[in-house]
């Protein structure tokens, strides 16, 4: 199975009380981001059988963003397994519910996210990898160890795009 773990996009500033922050929507920025990344991984030929997100708000307006950018018309599913409060057991038994699936998009939380992914790919949390927010990570779980593909951010997906929004042909003087 090809796992894609998403950070939910720029949701602004976190709010000091849970519930409301639990509410909190993407900003502007973040609403961007996920056309971004979504495109991104339609450049990439990413195929994703089913979307998973966290309960927060948040969250699931990435994922029903990125998935209806990238052509998803299935339902995203709600798993408290990549809530605020989930811990990596929780994490895996969702894994093995959708491990019957060849593609597998979730959005979720830092710093759940990048703990969840440090174990994956070691074993033992021994990596800390940085996950923007809007970051997509590819892991490989059919490798034992699970290998880490790649990881993209909005940032770099950006310079991507303005790069090759350039013309790659040198330039050439009519005389």
């Amino acid at each position: 199975m090809n796992l894609y773990l998403m950070r939910h996009a720029n949701a602004g500033l976190s709010r000091e009380n849970p519930l409301l922050d639990a509410k909190r929507s993407l900003v502007k920025e973040g609403k961007e981001q996920c056309i971004l990344m979504a495109r991104t991984l339609n450049a990439l030929k990413i195929q994703v059988d089913v979307i998973v997100s966290s309960p927060l708000k948040r969250a699931l307006q990435t994922a029903q963003l990125v998935g209806t950018e990238m052509g998803y018309d299935a339902r995203v599913e709600i798993s408290p397994a990549l809530g605020l409060d989930a811990d990596f057991a929780d994490f895996q038994r969702m894994l093995a519910h959708y491990s019957g699936y060849d593609g597998v998009l979730v959005v979720g939380h830092n710093p759940n996210l990048f703990h969840f992914l440090g174990r994956l790919i070691t074993g033992n949390g021994g990596a800390a990898i940085r996950m923007r927010k809007g970051s997509v990570a590819r892991i490989d779980l059919d490798k034992h160890p699970p290998l880490l593909q790649w990881l993209i951010d909005p940032r770099t997906a950006r310079a991507i795009y303005a790069s090759v929004q350039k013309s790659s042909r040198p330039k050439t003087s009519k005389k």
